[in-house]
């Protein structure tokens, strides 16, 4: 008997995901359980184990490849020829639809950007051929089929293809300047911060101040605006891999060292790139604070579909007037970056200020 494994649905409303790293090769006997392929979603990257036992006699999927949950990507045991056992969790009617055309040999190879420009210019990639390495449909491909004209390409310098987390983010940063975002920014005082605990103490200024302000600790979903009673901060990591954001799941509810030694295990995850995918799921309100490259003020991007976002940025000795006299205090600006669609500008500005006033006493 053969089996059929689909790529299964990942949570947290993914549709599709990037076949990073193949971990076997065609013809490799392989056993349950072990590792099988490595999966790139929007959120982080996902080794998954093999459902069954047996020869990996075809694998359908390239790497690099985006496809939608539901596709099959690999076969296991038999010969190609005998009856398949489907091993994988049954997709939604429309991921079944999408992968019962693959499996037709009509495989669309499309990033979630192309797709999303397809989707505004009413362009069926089904019937569009792709001139993109191994037939990916290109934006000019798709403009093309729109009856716009096509951008020649160019033929200078490296051409480095974007995948995995670099591929995630460029189409995830995409979608934020989408936003109408707002930027507001304050000086703080931080002679009462220890600043090797700053994120734990930001975090915990934020989840006390947050309930005051409901609407900043929010998702905006088909044009309404959801109001979340938990809460769920992401902190933005850098890591060599790139950008991502785990989240610190009730924050509201650990005391400043639980939240410190969660920080701590979540960048030591993100840093050798093990993080889970609920580990970056479920966000209500993110935090970023880029220590010494923080600069002396830069805007940060929401997470969408978060409504808001919090920077602290580069904290360094400055003259400031206290008492009528002049003196040195560890200063640097905090900024609420907010979606002024569903926030006013004075909300914005009160949270960030009773989150400074927290951080100051």
């Amino acid at each position: 008997m053969a089996y059929e494994f689909k790529l299964p649905d990942l949570g947290e409303g993914l549709t599709e995901g990037e076949v990073s790293r193949w971990l076997v090769e065609e013809g490799q006997e392989i056993a349950e359980d072990a590792p099988l392929v490595e999966i790139a979603t929007d959120k982080t990257t996902v080794e998954i184990p093999s459902p069954a036992g047996g020869k990996v006699t075809r694998i359908l999927v390239s790497e690099g490849d985006v496809v939608p949950v539901g596709t099959v990507l690999v076969v296991i045991g038999g010969d190609g020829a005998e009856p398949r056992e489907d091993v994988s969790p049954a997709p939604a009617p429309d991921q079944k639809a999408a992968s019962d055309k693959l499996s037709q040999g009509e495989k669309v190879r499309a990033t979630p950007l192309i797709r999303k420009v397809a989707a505004e210019l009413g362009v069926d990639l089904a019937a569009v051929t792709g001139s993109g390495p191994q037939g990916r449909i290109t934006e000019d491909d798709v403009r093309a089929a729109a009856g716009g004209a096509s951008v020649a390409p160019t033929t200078e310098g490296e051409h480095v293809k974007l995948r995995g987390v670099r591929r995630q983010m460029f189409e995830h940063l995409t979608r934020a300047h989408e936003i109408p975002a707002v930027t507001w920014v304050e000086e703080c005082d931080f002679s009462s911060v220890e600043l090797k605990l700053l994120v734990p103490l930001v975090l915990q200024a934020v989840a006390e101040a947050l309930p005051e302000f409901p609407e900043l600790n929010a998702r905006v979903e088909s044009g309404e605006l959801v109001l979340l009673d938990r809460y769920d901060l992401g902190v933005a990591m850098q890591t060599e891999q790139g950008l991502v954001v785990p989240v610190v799941h009730g924050a509201d509810k650990l005391s400043l060292e639980e939240i410190d030694a969660e920080v701590k295990r979540l960048a030591g995850a993100a840093n050798a790139g093990t993080l889970k995918p609920e580990e970056l799921r479920g966000g209500t309100f993110t935090v970023t604070s880029a220590g010494k490259a923080a600069g002396l003020f830069v805007t940060p991007l929401i997470n969408h579909p978060e409504v808001a976002i919090l920077g602290i940025h580069r904290i360094a000795e400055r003259a400031v007037v206290r008492d009528g006299e002049v003196v040195a205090r560890p200063t640097g600006n905090v900024s609420v970056t907010f979606d002024h669609r569903v926030i006013d500008g004075k909300r914005a500005a009160d949270f960030g200020l009773a989150v400074i006033d927290r951080l100051q006493s």
